[in-house]
């Protein structure tokens, strides 16, 4: 049996936290910036496999949308 998706074990316990901690505001905004994340790996993973090979300058041009700037706004909040 293939391990399930990150995605899907994502998924799976932000339900739990709703369903059996909903009080508990920081840990279900946590378990949703989680399955935010598990999506957008998903999303990054397919669209690099379906694109041709990246040259090195690309790859560091792509690189950089996920880098916060130095001196800029924290957006890992």
């Amino acid at each position: 049996m293939p391990s399930p998706s990150p995605v899907r074990v994502a998924r799976g316990r932000l339900a739990a936290m709703v369903r059996h901690h909903p009080d508990d505001g920081a840990a279900v905004a946590e378990a949703r910036r989680t399955l935010r994340v598990a999506r957008l790996e998903q999303h990054i993973r397919r669209s690099v496999d379906a694109a041709p090979p990246l040259t090195v300058a690309q790859r560091d041009q792509l690189a950089l949308l996920l880098r916060p700037e130095v001196g800029g706004p924290d957006v890992a909040a």
